[in-house]
């Protein structure tokens, strides 16, 4: 089956290619069908390498050559392991639910053509980065999905906010794509090759110094927080919800933000011999995922809430992986594809029904007139709260065990808050949008069904992933082909951490359904931390103080510099032979007359510069 492994990505380049050739004679419904036909094609040829994958394949690969360097072959082509056979599935097929609720959350615009052209080349992107089996192709499919970020981010680009975002989106994880760059020369310095499988022999065989490979791990990791949001390299993200809801239910459930963490896990082998580079991870992601929770806690836009819910939980999953929980942060990964991207589209669907409003203090009583859509959010709350038997209480419990199992018992603290704040900021959107009563005039308008099915397949996910591996282990075994034993958790972590979900969900409720606790009052006992998560610890501010502002004035004084030392420089050089033709044109004026009294004048000062010469000898 690896052979037609290449078809995969195959699919939704052509649907992109075709999308885009006939983007002004295409209807909405052909331009959707297209897309969504492609998508699928995808994901049914990605499961059978899933399958064979399962069956026991570990890994398989096909190359061709690509181009020659001297005595160097650079190669192109396809590799499957377990970790790329479920990263497949899992990207076509959030890809392909994605798509089909566009259809209806696009319905009327004019450019629905070229929405789904710039999704197909998106998917075509991720696929063609997970599929690659060297650094040198999988560094151009990154750089294409940034591009492709940018295309869907500002797709709108009528709106400032909208263009403001992506040009952020693109500039700011540019800066991380730098360290992937840099540690993907040194990589092929040490090992003269980009092959991955080359690589991985070089490190286990100890040929790289330590210290060399402690700094290409960290630039790889620094490469994965500009895709993955980590902080600083976090702002970003919630801004990036200026794009459609289809956008950022892509991006943030199992494109571009999983690309980081699909980077990192990728790369393992090489970040696994280094504890100062595992330690860079954890605690970067322990860190992001608290500071990113408690800024939820006070967001007041749907898909902003959802946003910063993103980045912390990829933070989690960085977490995992710097407590050498490889199993855990994948797991995790996976089950957030599902529940996040049914969370954004049951967002999406809200912000519908209520004409496009998106402050949740002006929404409200949405369960009496959208039940079936307040059931699939709450599916998807449950889950990424950490409830059982969702899916998300196992893998975030896997995540927890594998930071006590490593030791890092401060890591597992931060862990546990942001557990209590995720709970809390869910459970508070969720009161906020679908109790109490209507906060507007307009009337909730229904949903087209096409909007709904895909939502409905993604809360069966939610609910059923989880299985794959408790109570068996059988998701950790495939994956590490047995390599990784299933770490000892002690009985009182999954009740400790199930407790603090109850706690901030019974908050939320005392707070944003009961009414016995004013938020207001909360707000007012603590004025300075409110207004600290308000501004989101100022870190754009900090950012538009210490880099934009002095950047911008690097620009002016360049400007300056151009304008008036070197063009005055080359305008006087011009000048001045400007000036000189003219006074060469001034002495040729046709007259004998002149000419001879030039001839004359010359003459003399000729004479008597000589005979001076002479009496000064």
């Amino acid at each position: 089956m690896i052979d037609f492994a290449w078809y995969i990505p195959l699919f939704p380049l052509v649907a992109f290619l075709l999308l885009l050739a006939g983007r002004t004679r295409w209807s909405e419904r052909g331009a959707a069908g297209v897309s969504c036909l492609a998508a699928l094609g995808s994901f049914a040829f990605s499961l059978p390498l899933l399958w064979q994958s399962v069956g026991g394949t570990d890994s398989a690969w096909a190359t061709w050559d690509w181009f020659h360097a001297g005595e160097m072959v650079v190669t192109f082509g396809v590799e499957v392991n377990p970790l790329i056979a479920m990263m497949l599935v899992v990207i076509s097929l959030v890809s392909l639910l994605v798509q089909v609720y566009a259809r209806g959350y696009m319905a009327g615009d004019q450019r629905m053509a070229v929405f789904y052209a710039y999704l197909s080349l998106f998917t075509f992107s991720m696929l063609g980065l997970v599929l690659s089996p060297n650094l040198l192709q999988l560094y151009l499919f990154w750089e294409l999905v940034g591009v492709c970020s940018f295309l869907l981010i500002g797709f709108w680009y009528w709106k400032p906010d909208a263009k403001a975002a992506a040009k952020k989106a693109f500039i700011v994880t540019r800066i991380g794509d730098i360290g992937l760059f840099v540690a993907m020369i040194l990589l092929f310095w040490q090992t003269g090759s980009f092959e991955l499988g080359r690589i991985f022999e070089a490190v286990q065989a100890g040929t790289i110094d330590p210290s060399m490979l402690t700094g290409i791990a960290i630039l790889i990791f620094v490469g994965a927080m500009g895709k993955s949001g980590q902080f600083p390299l976090h702002t970003w993200l919630p801004d990036a919800m200026e794009g459609p809801t289809p956008v950022s239910a892509l991006i943030h459930a199992a494109t571009m933000v999983a690309a980081g963490v699909f980077l990192v896990a990728r790369m393992f082998p090489v970040f696994e011999t280094s504890a100062l580079a595992m330690d860079t991870v954890a605690y970067v992601g322990a860190f992001t995922a608290i500071f990113a929770a408690s800024i939820a806690l006070v967001q007041q836009d749907i898909k902003r809430i959802l946003a910063y819910s993103t980045v912390s939980q990829l933070g989690y999953m960085m977490l995992a992986l710097g407590a050498a929980g490889y199993a855990a942060g994948v797991f995790h990964l996976m089950t957030h594809a599902f529940f996040k991207a049914l969370l954004f589209l049951a967002a999406g669907a809200v912000i519908v029904a209520l004409h496009h409003e998106q402050d949740i203090h002006r929404m409200g009583g949405m369960w009496k007139t959208h039940r079936v859509l307040g059931w699939l959010f709450l599916i998807g709350c449950l889950s990424l709260a950490g409830f059982p038997p969702f899916s998300g209480f196992f893998s975030k419990e896997e995540v927890l065990v594998s930071a006590y199992a490593d030791g890092r018992f401060g890591v597992l603290a931060v862990g546990m808050v942001a557990a209590f704040f995720t709970a809390f900021y869910l459970f508070r959107l969720f009161f906020l949008v679908f109790s109490g009563e209507r906060k507007t005039e307009k009337n909730a308008q229904p949903l087209p069904s096409g909007m709904v099915w895909p939502m409905v397949v993604l809360a069966i996910l939610s609910v059923g992933a989880g299985f794959v591996e408790f109570p068996s282990h059988a998701f950790r075994e495939w994956l590490t082909a047995g390599a990784e034993i299933p770490p000892a958790a002690p009985w009182w972590l999954p009740v400790f951490t199930l407790l603090l979900s109850f706690g901030g969900i019974a908050l939320a409720w005392a707070m944003y359904r009961h009414g016995s606790i004013r938020p207001s009052a909360v707000a007012d006992a603590w004025p300075w931390v409110y207004r600290i998560l308000v501004r989101k610890y100022g870190v754009d501010e900090a950012y538009e103080a210490g880099i934009v502002r002095p950047y911008r004035g690097l620009g002016i004084f360049l400007t300056w510099f151009d304008r008036w030392v070197i063009q005055g420089l080359v305008g006087l050089a011009s000048g001045t032979a400007r000036g000189i033709g003219r006074l060469g044109s001034a002495l040729q004026t046709g007259q004998v007359q002149v000419y001879i009294w030039i001839s004359l004048v010359g003459l003399v000062v000729l004479i008597v510069s000589l005979t001076a010469g002479r009496l000064f000898e």
